[in-house]
């Protein structure tokens, strides 16, 4: 869909996430399909009535980015908001999409009207945000699980998590696959990049904001928990906590 305004689309994802959720509450959870929903700014093109450009394909990405329910929108979305909007949003941080040489500021827009969080953002008052942070230049990253834990420096990575036990990280758990992810450094930032069946999900420490990835990578810029192979809502899913050393 195509908007002339921010707000416009910024409002109609957050009703349409609102129509869909009475909906389907009622609905057996078997049966639940929930919204994924990405928006971006940018100039399109139009042929024979549909869109592409730019755009439109990041849009595209954060939707599958984005965990049921969720509206994702990239910082030219929230950045071009009137400055009395009511609309709460949160920064995730720089995340690499696909088709994108650059890295993109990510946000999740707030719909439900009982979430309240230290997190949240008003347009009128953009302050950095305490996901944009720079590792320092020669740092490392340490990854723990039960009584596994190992550091790695900048200049062993990449190194890969998974269940063989040649990986770097191994996490033997049926859930996890073979080769699950790879952690790599670059431009003085590590990156986790997905490469599992099953899918990734990061949640950063001092949010409950989940970043779901599929064959996807996103920057790990503040310590946080990494579930590998299921949700984190699965109290049984193996689960990495990482921090960063100088």
């Amino acid at each position: 869909m195509i908007f002339a305004q921010n707000q416009y689309a910024v409002n109609a994802a957050i009703d349409l996430q609102r129509i869909h959720a009475e909906r389907i509450k009622s609905w057996p959870d078997k049966l639940k399909m929930h919204l994924q929903v990405g928006t971006a700014r940018g100039e399109v093109i139009e042929q024979a009535a549909d869109y592409f450009g730019d755009a439109v394909n990041v849009a595209s990405r954060l939707s599958d980015l984005s965990g049921p329910g969720q509206i994702l929108a990239t910082e030219a979305v929230i950045d071009e908001l009137p400055p009395n909007t009511p609309v709460r949003f949160r920064a995730l941080g720089a995340m690499e999409i696909r088709g994108r040489q650059e890295a993109c500021m990510v946000y999740r827009v707030e719909w439900q009207s009982e979430v309240l969080s230290d997190f949240f953002t008003e347009p009128a008052g953009l302050t950095p945000s305490p996901f944009v942070k720079s590792v320092p230049l020669g740092g490392s990253i340490t990854l723990s699980w039960l009584d596994n834990e190992a550091t790695f420096t900048s200049a062993q990575l990449p190194i890969h998590i998974g269940r063989e036990t040649e990986t770097q990280f191994v996490v033997n758990d049926p859930r996890v696959s073979r080769i699950h992810g790879k952690i790599s450094w670059r431009a003085g930032k590590f990156y986790l990049e997905d490469v599992s069946s099953f899918g990734t999900r990061i949640r950063f420490a001092g949010s409950d904001a989940i970043v779901a990835l599929r064959r996807q990578e996103c920057v790990l810029l503040v310590p946080g928990e990494i579930a590998l192979g299921a949700p984190f809502e699965d109290f049984t899913v193996p689960t990495i906590s990482f921090r960063f050393g100088e």
